[in-house]
This record gives C-alpha cells, sequence and structure tokens, in this order.
C-alpha cells in the first residue's frame, strides 16, 4: 500500500460510519466499471460461436444438461 493510500485509508477511518459506508459503495461501484477491450472480445467471441452454430459446427445442449455438467465438474 502507499504512503497516499495510508493517508487516505486513516482519513476515511475517521468519517463517520454512514460517510464510510457511502465511500466504500462508491469505490466497489468503481470497479464494475466494464474494460471496453473485454467487451469487445466477448462479443467477437459470442459471433464466432453463433457463426459455428449456424453452420453445424456447434451443437446446443439443454440448459439443464449444461449445469448438471457444470456442477459434476466442480466436485
Amino acid at each position: 500500500m502507499t504512503e497516499q493510500t495510508r493517508i487516505l485509508l486513516e482519513q476515511a477511518r475517521r468519517l463517520p460510519p454512514a460517510e464510510r459506508a457511502r465511500l466504500v459503495d462508491e469505490l466497489l461501484s468503481s470497479l464494475d466499471e466494464p474494460d471496453e477491450a473485454i467487451q469487445a472480445q466477448w462479443a467477437e467471441e459470442a459471433e464466432r460461436r453463433l457463426a459455428a452454430f449456424d453452420q453445424g459446427e456447434m451443437r446446443a445442449i439443454e440448459a439443464d444438461q449444461a449445469l448438471t455438467k457444470l456442477h459434476k465438474n466442480k466436485n
């Protein structure tokens, strides 16, 4: 942690609880901002998969089958 971050943390700890909660919420929300490059890559992948499905190169399975397989692989 940088010295500047340590100073900010100490200042934040002195805030009233409601203000600390609001600060935490704002900081967490800032982490949810989408990365445009990653979003573009996902869009390309989705298009590639849809094209493969349309051309018969990829098959679909029922959602419950996919979820069952996923849960089996987790264990």
